[in-house]
């Protein structure tokens, strides 16, 4: 598996969560190893490409990707 920087990461991310959030572990364990390599701290989202864009949905992506260790914010809108 060859490595994906964040901003492919990130696009993996919003592809997982267009289809009903398959894969969507995976793409956080990608993500994280991303960051990681890339010395990032947080991930940013564009909330306009969220499936769920409002306070609960943002909210709700903030608390699953917590859980393995990937702080999200959102650009601004």
């Amino acid at each position: 598996m060859s490595e994906l920087t964040v901003a492919e990461a990130t696009e993996s991310i919003y592809a997982s969560l267009r289809a009903g959030n398959a894969d969507i572990d995976a793409g956080i364990a990608t993500l994280k190893a991303a960051l990681t390599r890339e010395g990032i701290k947080q991930a940013v989202f564009d909330p306009t490409k969220l499936a769920q864009n409002n306070r609960s949905g943002r909210k709700l992506m903030q608390a699953y990707f917590r859980q393995p260790g990937v702080s999200v914010r959102f650009s601004d809108q």
